[in-house]
This record gives structure tokens, C-alpha cells and sequence, in this order.
């Protein structure tokens, strides 16, 4: 198997934009808020260890699809 192109080379690479430290802080709050709806669902309305954590996943892909199209759309302004 052999490559048609050539390796970039250090100089040509495009600098990465680091994680702002609000970006962070917003998927920390994000989990935290997670964690607490999967114990609220499972110790305070009792429905059951599986069904607390499906709800909660289902929450936090529900939250990652927003993040990614309000992400999409704002790359897309620039």
C-alpha cells in the first residue's frame, strides 16, 4: 500500500483553538445537572435503576445534538 501525498509538515499545520475555560465549565454544570435528574428519577420518583438511566442518557444525547447544531450554525457564520 503505498501514500499519493505527501506528509504536512509542522509549518503547514493549522493552529488548533484551545477550550475556553466557560466551554469547560458548561459541560461540567451539564453533567452535574445529568448525574442529579438520574438520582432524582431513580431515588425520589423510584422508576427503576435502568429506566433513571436511560432517561438521563437520553437527556445528555438530546443536549449533545443541540451543542452540535448551534455549533454547526456558528462555525458556519464565520
Amino acid at each position: 500500500m503505498t501514500v499519493d501525498r505527501e506528509a504536512i509538515s509542522g509549518e503547514e499545520r493549522t493552529p488548533v483553538e484551545e477550550v475556553s475555560t466557560a466551554t469547560v465549565m458548561a459541560y461540567a454544570f451539564a453533567a452535574i445537572v445529568l448525574f442529579g435528574w438520574f438520582l432524582f428519577g431513580w431515588l425520589v420518583l423510584q422508576q427503576g435503576f435502568v429506566a433513571s438511566v436511560g432517561e438521563a442518557a437520553g437527556a445528555g444525547f438530546a443536549l449533545l445534538l443541540a451543542v452540535t447544531i448551534i455549533g454547526s450554525v456558528r462555525r458556519s457564520r464565520r
